[in-house]
């Protein structure tokens, strides 16, 4: 069963609410989030950035107590108010192309992401989960939810769609062009029914948000031990995700780009591709896989198309069925020399909303001597590899849709 709990978040006054909603801190250049943080004083930014009051760089556990301390200061400045009882947060972005994420904000169970209940498909960096765990202790909130996405269920569809046929509580349009909504549910009614239809699912799978996943769990089991009177309802059990059908998750691929062909020549490459791949020269065209076990190539100004020979690759696993896998098993690894893809500084990687135009420029400017177009990965292909406890290479998905930070915060 799958266990999603209502919460009192706390948020922003719907006068402020546009100006606070932020992306994610990393997504900004420096020159971008200094100017947000120049020109827009309710900003989520100046608490993740609570440094810039000062024009200084803080890191590490004084950075961590400034954070704190900057939320405070706007919750005492009446930004941000605390919701009186439990609620959902019934979520719907439009983005600019149209397309119409709806969920839901809701507490998820740690204790069953350590039962595997929650499924994952990325492998987490322990340094990165411990330094994140440490930040969450000290900070005290949740302020971006971790994607998580369910089976597609018709009455829960229903009851959705029944909320947001009533004015929502929020409604803003950022600079992106995409245009948020939230509605309030408070009426038990909905929240029994809601929750009531999530524990009939045997399992939820984490979308986007790994990282932060496992540092909640981390989070659990040391506030667990040092609570003598842990009872197991308490905050920190549960962490904030934002819980979307499978049919909403939009998935983009991740392409290749390697520096140099690790000492071969254009030919030579080539002629060793043509061992695993039916090779055609595409010449200016810009070729797009649109199949399984097909790829895009640029190369000194022109686009191939590589198609796998049916006999020259076996798979035993979803992970090794997997395109991203296929062109390191055959490739990558093989041929290119690339042997630990998250250290190798020769690989980099592009995700499928730039499109292959991208790939020939940056081939073009003598950054890279070679890039790889894949089909974007399916949510079944996810599921597979998350079944069946396996995790996929690194950067083999973009995932949409993104949230903005500061809109709901979980405290514990």
């Amino acid at each position: 069963m799958a266990t999603i709990i209502p919460f009192k978040a706390v948020r922003p006054t719907r006068d402020k609410v546009g100006l606070i909603a932020s992306r994610s801190y990393d997504d900004y250049s420096l020159k971008e989030r200094n100017a947000r943080l120049r020109d827009n004083p309710f900003s989520f930014l100046h608490i993740l950035n609570p440094g810039f009051k000062y024009r200084k760089s803080i890191s590490g556990e004084r950075r961590y107590s400034l954070v704190r301390n900057r939320y405070l200061e706007f919750k005492e400045d009446g930004i941000f108010t605390q919701d009186d009882t439990p609620c959902y947060y019934f979520y719907k972005k439009v983005n600019r192309d149209g397309n119409e994420f709806n969920g839901i904000i809701a507490g998820a169970s740690t204790r069953e992401y350590e039962e595997d209940l929650i499924k994952k498909h990325e492998h987490t960096i322990s340094s990165r989960q411990t330094l994140f765990k440490d930040y969450l202790k000290t900070v005290g909130f949740n302020a971006e939810p971790v994607l998580l996405t369910y089976p597609d269920n018709s009455e829960l569809k229903e009851i959705i769609h029944d909320v947001m046929r009533s004015r929502a509580e929020y409604e803003f349009t950022t600079t992106y062009r995409d245009t948020h909504y939230i509605w309030i549910v408070y009426q038990q009614e909905i929240i029994d029914k809601v929750a009531k239809l999530f524990s009939s699912m045997d399992k939820l799978y984490i979308a986007d948000g790994h990282h932060r996943c496992a540092s909640s769990y981390l989070l659990y089991h040391e506030m667990k031990d040092e609570n003598k009177g842990h009872g197991g309802n308490e905050d920190y059990n549960y962490f904030m995700s934002y819980l979307i059908p499978e049919s909403d998750l939009m998935i983009f691929e991740f392409n290749r780009l390697v520096k140099d062909l690790n000492g071969l020549s254009k030919e030579e490459f080539l002629i060793m591709l043509d061992e695993s791949f039916r090779v055609e020269d595409r010449g200016i065209e810009y070729y797009k896989p649109s199949k399984k076990k097909h790829f895009s190539m640029y190369l000194d100004g022109k686009f191939y198309s590589l198609y796998l020979r049916k006999k020259r690759y076996n798979a035993n696993n979803a992970l090794e069925d997997l395109d991203v896998q296929i062109l390191y098993k055959t490739i990558l690894n093989p041929i290119l020399g690339i042997i630990d893809p998250r250290k190798d500084n020769r690989l980099s990687y592009s995700h499928g909303k730039n499109d292959l135009s991208h790939i020939s420029k940056l081939v073009n400017s003598g950054k890279f001597a070679v890039g790889f177009g894949l089909l974007p990965i399916s949510t079944t292909e996810m599921k597979k590899v998350a079944d069946e406890g396996l995790t996929m290479p690194p950067k083999s998905t973009f995932i949409e849709p993104k949230l903005r930070s500061g809109i709901t915060i979980y405290e514990f």
